[in-house]
């Protein structure tokens, strides 16, 4: 099926900055719309988001150069292409830009013509989304698929939200769900009883840019301690092996500074209250305690961005629980390479925005997952409504999803879905902790 028009335009994202949209057109009178979104916490290894620093339109925010190259440069070599040749189509867009970083075109321009490739594909194919993308992308016939278990950012700090947390994301993950429906009910019933537990302690129920709540706290030690009561108000165990786990998110390149790690936001934030300056060690040592005292099953990027010996010997101290690496790898091949060979990580979150295509995406999902390293599928903080990442999530059977708080209908729109696909796909949809989750 032939593609018969292109159009890009700039919408708003949640955060209110502007974003691409593109709607792609199909000769069979159909179209689809894809919207990119922006992060606000980016390794400084991702594929460039293209703004065009005009300070009298948005304050320097706009896409329109990023528009312009899709709708002038981008769409006469797609017009009558067939858009079930994917990664014939991707291939185009990554040599029209050909700059490593996608510097030329922006990685916002490529990535929102790449979705709307794939999901016009889907309609010419006649499948659903995620199916397209797990048969025809991935090669993947099985009839089962795996839903994602959800980790849920229920409190927001760092980049995310206005208060005195430095810890980007504190999140709950569901692994004593044996559903992603039921797993959905034990985190909204923790959400509302957390929102309970704030409000009769006259803290603020304020929401970060991912729905999570944005409250002023004294430390991390606190805020572990306000969660775990939350799960236990709603009649559930905090545990690592048969209950609700927790999950961080550090984003230590935004607390590291020549050498050191600070907790910059508070001037108190270890167990005893007392050190707000790490060295590489005591950083790691910090993280370690936190891990033994709380049932932490995963922490993304609890080291720079380069430390690379220091998430090695993190996940060496620490082989039972998830390290992940989100700005240490910035969805990218050469970069996910180098942390199996230095056994930094033994998970990758995966954000196509970071590397700007969707082909380039499902290449290191494939490298991953046949390393043996766990793949999340990730939003970011600047969120659209669009659920395409829902669909990836399934057809690629990451196993695991980011995409913020039970609160924003851009972050629950991603929920909405996956509930969805639980009701057309039923008992060929599984969910299942202890294939994602075999550490523990």
């Amino acid at each position: 099926m032939k593609i018969i028009n292109l159009l890009a335009y700039q919408i708003l994202d949640s955060r209110g900055q502007p974003t691409v949209a593109v709607k792609l057109f199909l000769e069979n009178d159909q179209s689809v719309i894809a919207m990119v979104p922006s992060g606000a916490s980016t390794g400084t290894k991702e594929a460039l988001e293209l703004r065009d620093g005009d300070v009298n339109y948005f304050f320097n925010k706009s896409v329109k150069l990023a528009i312009q190259n899709i709708n002038n440069i981008i769409r006469p070599h797609l017009i009558n292409k067939n858009v079930l040749n994917f990664f014939e189509l991707d291939n185009l867009l990554i040599n029209l830009d050909g700059t490593e970083n996608k510097s030329k075109l922006g990685a916002n321009a490529l990535l929102g013509v790449s979705i709307a490739i794939v999901k016009a594909g889907a309609i010419a194919a006649s499948k659903p989304l995620y199916q397209y993308i797990k048969e025809d992308l991935m090669h993947n016939y099985d009839v089962n698929y795996y839903a994602p278990i959800p980790l849920m950012n229920f409190i927001n700090g760092g980049a995310h939200a206005d208060n005195d947390l430095d810890i980007q994301e504190f999140m709950i993950v569901p692994l004593n769900a044996i559903s992603f429906s039921q797993a959905i009910q034990i985190g909204s019933e923790i959400f509302h009883q957390l929102d309970k537990l704030l409000k009769s302690n006259h803290l603020s129920t304020t929401k970060g840019d991912e729905g999570g709540f944005a409250p002023m706290l004294k430390n991390n030690y606190v805020t572990l301690e306000l969660l775990v009561h939350a799960i236990k108000k709603a009649h559930y165990l905090p545990s690592k092996t048969q209950g609700v786990c927790l999950a961080l998110d550090v984003a230590a390149s935004e607390l590291y500074e020549n050498g050191k790690y600070f907790f910059k936001k508070s001037s108190s934030h270890n167990i005893t209250l007392e050190q707000t300056s790490f060295s590489s060690d005591e950083w790691i040592k910090y993280w370690s305690k936190l891990v033994s005292m709380f049932p932490i099953i995963s922490i993304e990027d609890c080291f720079e961005e380069n430390d690379w010996n220091s998430f090695a010997l993190f996940l060496k101290n620490n082989p039972h629980i998830q390290v992940v690496g989100d700005d240490l790898y910035c969805t990218n091949l050469k970069y996910l390479q180098k942390g199996i060979d230095f056994k930094a990580t033994n998970a990758i979150l995966i954000k196509p925005n970071q590397i700007g295509t969707i082909s380039e995406t499902l290449d290191v999902i494939k490298f991953a997952q046949k390393n043996n390293i766990n793949t999340i599928i990730s939003h970011r903080s600047g969120e659209t409504e669009d659920t395409f990442i829902a669909d990836l999530a399934i057809g690629v059977g990451a196993g695991q999803i980011k995409t913020g708080s039970l609160s924003r209908s851009e972050r629950i729109a991603k929920y909405n879905r996956i509930l969805e696909i639980e009701q057309e796909l039923k008992d060929k949809l599984i969910y299942e902790p202890n294939k994602f989750f075999k550490f523990r």
